[in-house]
C-alpha cells in the first residue's frame, strides 16, 4: 500500500466539496464534522456525511468526529457505524488514553488521535499506546497554539518533536503535519513542510487542493537522496556490517534502515 503523504479536508456539510475532494489527487480525504461545520449545521453535516459514505469510495475517506467529551460525538459514532465508505475515524481533542479506548469499544474502525492541548502533549505516548485500533497520532496546531499562547511558530517545535517521538516509541507511523492555514502562501507552505520533514513528520494535511502538489514535492526524496540511498543499500547488501562509503561516510544498520525508508517512497516520484 502506498504511504499516504497528503490528507485533504472537506467540510461534512458540503456534499459537493466532498465529491470534488475525491478527485483532487489526495491520498486520503478527511470529511470534517468538527471545526469546518457551523454549530447550526452539525446535524445536517452528520446526515449528509452518512449518506455520502453509504457506499464505497475510490479514495480512502476518514471522518473527523466532534469533541469526544461533547454532546455530538456519540451521535456521530452511531451514524458512521458500519458505513462502507468510512475508512477510519479521526478523534478530535484527545487528551487521555481512556478517550481512545472508549471509542475503540464502540467501533471496529481504525482510529487517529488529534492532540490539541497541553495535556494531550504531556500524555502523547500514553495516548499513542492506548489501543491496537489506534493507527496514528497528529497535532491540531490551531487549538494547541491557542491553548499554549504561542505567538511564534518556533514555539510549537517542542510539541511537534514530542509527537514524532511518541509515535515512533509506540510503533506507529510518523505523524503527518497539521494544516497550513494560508492557502495562497505556497512558498510558506513549502518552507514549513521542509521544516516538518526535518523534524520527522511524514506528509501533511491540506485544506485546499492547490496545497497537495506542494506537500507531495516537499516530502518526496530528491534525486540526489534516492541515489545516495541506493548506494547505501547496495553497499550493505554487498559487504554487510558497518562500513565507510567511498566519500568517507560511516554506514551502519540504522543508516541502512533510513535508506530503505527513502527508497520505499521512490515509486511516488513523477
Amino acid at each position: 500500500m502506498t504511504t499516504p503523504l497528503t490528507w485533504l479536508y472537506a467540510p461534512g456539510d458540503r456534499p459537493e466539496i466532498m465529491a470534488k475532494a475525491l478527485l483532487a489527487g489526495a491520498d486520503v480525504v478527511v470529511v470534517d464534522l468538527e471545526d469546518a461545520v457551523a454549530p447550526d449545521r452539525k446535524e445536517y453535516a452528520r446526515a449528509a456525511t452518512a449518506e455520502f459514505l453509504s457506499e464505497p469510495r475510490p479514495v480512502p475517506v476518514h471522518v473527523r468526529v466532534n469533541d469526544l467529551d461533547g454532546p455530538l460525538a456519540p451521535a456521530d459514532l452511531r451514524a458512521l457505524a458500519g458505513l462502507p465508505g468510512v475508512g477510519a475515524l479521526r478523534l478530535s481533542k484527545v487528551c487521555t488514553p481512556d478517550q481512545v479506548r472508549r471509542v475503540a469499544r464502540a467501533t471496529d474502525l481504525p482510529l487517529y488521535a488529534l492532540l490539541e492541548t497541553a495535556l494531550a502533549i504531556e500524555n502523547a505516548y500514553a495516548v499513542a499506546r492506548a489501543h491496537p485500533a489506534l493507527t496514528g497520532i497528529a497535532l491540531g496546531e490551531a487549538d494547541l497554539r491557542a491553548d499554549l499562547g504561542v505567538r511564534d511558530d518556533t514555539g510549537l517545535d517542542w510539541p511537534r518533536s514530542r509527537v514524532v517521538v511518541a509515535a515512533r516509541a509506540a510503533g506507529l507511523a510518523p505523524p503527518a503535519q497539521s494544516v497550513h492555514a494560508d492557502v495562497r502562501d505556497l512558498a510558506g507552505l513549502a518552507a514549513s513542510c521542509a521544516h516538518g520533514r526535518a523534524l520527522g513528520f511524514l506528509g501533511r494535511a491540506a485544506i485546499h487542493p492547490r496545497q497537495l502538489p506542494v506537500i507531495e514535492r516537499a516530502y518526496l526524496p530528491t534525486g540526489e537522496e534516492l541515489e545516495r540511498a541506493e548506494s547505501i543499500v547496495k553497499a550493505a547488501a554487498a559487504y554487510g556490517g558497518a562500513q565507510a562509503l567511498a566519500d568517507g561516510t560511516f554506514v551502519d544498520a540504522a543508516v541502512v534502515v533510513a535508506a530503505q525508508r527513502t527508497l520505499s517512497l521512490a515509486a511516488r516520484r513523477g
